[in-house]
């Protein structure tokens, strides 16, 4: 097999995130392609090997899946937005759930309670925010505003028919396409570093209706004395819209990196906020303040993370990663204190008016890195609820937040493969997960939201241990390879963790000594985990490889 050759072949399965597996029985290899569902049949070209795993890019759908239909929206295919909206939502469902359930089984160590994939209330429009992006239909074509094209960095597709946000989103990406076609002023190049607009970021409150409007552009004084702002408001403020807007704002942003940045924002018309409602709460939002993107799926997700916290009359709760402080309040009704920490500035001043506005009295959010804050907010917690962003949670603030060793912990993830990698720290230091589920946020893509339970170990029944070879007088065999190593290789090979414990059950298994009473429990009523048959198979293979067996 070679770069750029091109195969035909069916696609078996599809892994997340959006990677389906097209095996080859005349390479007897398994290659890698994205933007297909099970049961399609394609030919794609190889573009990329490495390490022996190989990736390829579809060039054309020979035959449709059995359960594929017509997407419902004409951009499909083009527009980068949505993967799965050639599947009816039930499969859609089913192959979602799929996926998170074969990760966490790899992820959990023992027995768990898999609660299943719960719907979104709505399959289209569900968004509440958008963020849209000026550039080309392709190199020096016609003004667009849009979605990236599917696999470019460059091309825009223009989306005015886009499923996932209703009609005013449309109408007013419309209109303010028009609008800055009409002005004669260009986009901004990310190459070249030139131009004026960047992005149109449009929010919506399902239960409220308001809506909020912001052009975001570069400062570059040949641009900027010719945009005739009012001009756009007028635009704007002339559609027919169901909602109703609460504030048009103009956003400058001069960096080189192609997010939404606000580096100053001005008050074109109305306010720089709009009001939300989730569970019987009224929430104030502003630009850039994080909140669910899917209202109504949002009541769904916090009613089970609710769920799963349980009894919380006079316990203290932590809210990590707090946004504009929505879990916080929904659970500071019932609890003794709730303390939200959150990053972004703006999103924790508009938290603590929220609690006002909501009459909650023992809600304190604390702005700033959970790294550094934590160490300052004079509180124990009884229970932690951590919401991170897609990256997970750093490594380093983990650790000092396991160290609280509250009973409960409840962690919400937009990004499985952060969560996999978060509980292999959180199990190591002694904590099991109870119970876990997932909630669809994002119809048409392959995003999902997982909500997991996990509670402290038994300290009578398991022990923790922590294994430092280098402390460690090595036998001739444990000096071929590390732990560390082992553990690198058999990641590397099979796509397995394993922990230093099962990677010691296995040697002890196989001969190799360890020093005196290594990995014994501490009492005879201890017990401990033992290494499922898949995780011994391949660490068996890397102590073969290093020549220790």
């Amino acid at each position: 097999m070679k770069k750029g050759q091109v195969y035909e072949g069916r696609i078996e399965t599809v892994e997340f995130p959006n990677k389906g597996k097209i095996y080859l029985p005349e390479e007897e290899k398994t290659v890698i392609v994205k933007n297909g569902v099970p049961g399609q049949k394609v030919r794609f070209s190889v573009n990329k090997i490495r390490k022996g795993k190989a990736e390829g890019r579809i060039l054309e759908v020979l035959e449709p899946s059995e359960k594929e239909i017509a997407p419902s929206c004409p951009h499909f295919g083009q527009c980068g937005g949505c993967t799965y909206q050639n599947l009816p939502y039930e499969e859609q469902l089913k192959l979602k759930e799929g996926q998170i359930k074969a990760m966490m089984d790899e992820a959990v160590d023992g027995p768990y309670i898999w609660e299943g994939i719960q719907a979104s209330p709505r399959k289209e429009a569900y968004r509440n925010k958008m963020e849209f992006s000026f550039g080309d239909e392709y190199k020096d074509g016609p003004l667009a505003l849009g979605m990236h094209k599917r696999g470019s960095f460059h091309d825009i597709v223009n989306v005015q028919e886009c499923r996932i946000v209703d009609e005013d989103f449309r109408k007013i990406l419309s209109s303010t396409l028009e609008y800055a076609k009409n002005s004669g002023l260009p986009y901004y190049h990310r190459m070249r570093h030139t131009g004026f607009y960047r992005h149109l970021l449009v929010r919506k409150a399902v239960k409220t209706g308001e809506i909020l409007i912001d052009l975001v552009t570069t400062t570059q004084e040949k641009f900027l004395g010719h945009f005739d702002s009012q001009g756009w408001v007028e635009t704007l403020r002339s559609l027919e819209l169901s909602g109703r807007i609460a504030g048009i704002l103009h956003t400058r942003n001069d960096s080189v990196a192609d997010v939404v940045k606000d580096e100053g924002t001005d008050i074109l018309f109305g306010q720089d906020y709009f009001y939300e409602e989730l569970l019987g709460l009224r929430f104030k939002i502003t630009p850039f303040s994080f909140f669910q993107t899917n209202s109504l799926g949002a009541e769904v997700l916090y009613e089970k993370a609710r769920s799963y916290i349980g009894e919380t009359k006079d316990k203290v709760i932590f809210d990590l990663y707090s946004g504009t402080g929505t879990i916080a309040q929904i659970l500071a009704p019932v609890a003794k204190k709730v303390v939200g920490v959150e990053i972004v500035e703006e999103a924790v001043e508009a938290a603590k008016e929220n609690a006002r506005m909501n009459g909650l009295s023992n809600c304190t959010f604390w702005a700033g890195d959970v790294l550094k804050v934590i160490d300052e907010l004079g509180e124990v917690p009884d229970l932690i609820v951590l919401d991170p962003p897609r990256d997970g949670v750093n490594p380093k603030a983990l650790e000092k937040i396991i160290r609280f060793g509250v009973e409960k912990m409840v962690y919400i993830a937009c990004k499985p493969t952060s969560l996999a990698r978060d509980l292999e720290m959180l199990q190591g230091r002694g904590y099991q997960v109870e119970r876990m589920g997932c909630v669809d946020l994002f119809p048409g893509t392959y995003h999902v939201e997982t909500v997991v339970l996990l509670s402290k170990l038994n300290t009578k029944q398991h022990i923790e241990i922590e294994l430092n070879l280098d402390e460690l007088d090595l036998t001739a065999a444990e000096s071929k390879a590390t732990y560390e190593e082992i553990k690198a290789y058999v990641l590397e090979h099979t796509g397995l963790k394993v922990s230093h414990l099962y990677i010691a059950q296995v040697k002890q298994k196989y001969g190799i000594i360890e020093r005196e009473n290594y990995n014994k429990p501490k009492s005879e009523s201890s017990r401990q985990p033992k290494c499922p048959p898949e995780k011994e198979a391949a660490i068996t293979e890397a102590l073969k490889f290093f020549r220790m067996i």
